[in-house]
């Protein structure tokens, strides 16, 4: 199978396919936009208001479904 993008890949040693994806992997990342602070401070916050309105939310739940099956099952 060679690679379409690198087709030269197919006859790369071992290392050289090591350092090809070492370059690769790097050249991706000089490609991500990083947040700022203030945007990193936000997502945070609200990733974390999230998950306590998610537990509450549960936890409502799982104090209901118990109050039913001891009202049920006595």
């Amino acid at each position: 199978m060679v690679d379409e993008v690198h087709p030269e890949k197919e006859s790369l040693g071992f290392f050289a396919r090591i350092g090809l994806f070492y370059r690769q992997v790097l050249s991706e990342l000089k490609k991500v936009v990083w947040p700022t602070r203030e945007q990193l401070s936000t997502y945070t916050a609200v990733v974390i208001v999230f998950v306590a309105f998610i537990v509450a939310v549960v936890s409502l739940l799982d104090v209901v479904v118990t109050k039913v099956v001891f009202w049920v099952f006595g």
